[in-house]
């Protein structure tokens, strides 16, 4: 199915760009939130007259991610966890914790924001994910894990 861009997408494509994807990416997630309309003559000509509104949009939303992601990037994430004595956590840290933490300092995360490329964190101490708060805008952000006796 052809669809044109409402946003711009990760190995996807830019805003207003016509690109080829599944029918069932396009149906259940890409239409469904917004992302994307079906590539008709009527929706081209729709998106051509709200291209501007839709840019000015993008750049908005570009400028709101910018001044979190230097909020966030000098933000340090405190969690403390039961731990063995070698600093192995007897649960583990995902990105829903760290989301949740941030969410307490006053930062708005959402967990799928939260990326974590190693798994869970399942060691006590000093570490680095990432937060995608905008396809241009990824964050490294300091977990720190104090182990607590059991």
């Amino acid at each position: 199915m052809q669809v044109i861009l409402l946003e711009k997408m990760p190995n996807l494509g830019q805003l207003g760009d016509v690109v080829r994807v599944k029918d069932g990416y396009a149906r259940n997630f890409l239409i469904p939130y917004g992302k994307a309309k079906r590539a008709t003559e009527a929706a081209i000509a729709e998106f051509q007259a709200r291209r501007a509104d839709l840019e000015k949009a993008a750049a908005e939303k570009l400028t709101a991610a910018q001044a979190m992601g230097a909020l966030l990037g000098q933000t340090v994430v405190q969690l403390s966890e039961k731990a063995a004595v070698d600093g192995r956590l007897f649960g583990s840290v995902t990105n829903n914790d760290i989301a949740a933490a941030l969410n307490a300092t006053g930062i708005k995360v959402e967990k799928a924001q939260v990326r974590m490329p190693n798994g869970a964190l399942k060691i006590a101490g000093e570490h680095t994910v990432t937060v995608a708060l905008h396809p241009d805008v990824v964050v490294d952000v300091k977990v720190v894990i104090a182990g607590e006796a059991a």
